[in-house]
């Protein structure tokens, strides 16, 4: 059993380090294809567009974690929400004590983000047994 974890942990890292080293590469090659061109910037090296990819992480992603945060909010769990699940719970508690005019309005509201009702038109597509 503990080689099956150790040989788990050996290949995430592995893939880490291959999506960070593809990643640097894409950001270099498209800087020294696009940016000397167009706004008479100098080319950069391997090392400089790593620092560029952990800057604009820093810069534009921060150290939240999570999955994205989209249109819809994105994200789970952690934060000050709380778990993913209590989030929901509460969420979901909040919905039903709604009158229907106040569930109308916040569907309006949010959009197609599905917090907690189903898509307009779900209904019609559910089939009885």
């Amino acid at each position: 059993m503990k080689n099956y974890w150790f040989g788990k942990v050996i290949k995430i890292i592995f893939f880490v380090a291959l999506a960070i080293f593809t990643m640097t590469f894409i950001v270099m090659q498209l800087w020294n294809h696009l940016m000397p061109h167009i706004f008479g910037l100098n080319y950069i090296s391997y090392t400089q567009a790593l620092g560029i990819l952990i800057l604009s992480k820093i810069l534009f992603g921060g150290f939240k974690g999570g999955w994205g945060h989209g249109r819809c909010g994105g994200g789970y769990g952690g934060g000050r929400w709380g778990h993913h699940g209590q989030w929901r719970k509460r969420w979901e508690e909040k919905i039903a004590s709604m009158t229907p005019e106040e569930r109308e309005k916040m569907r309006k509201r949010w959009g197609d983000c599905g917090y907690g009702w189903e898509k307009p038109g779900a209904e019609e597509n559910v089939t009885e047994s």
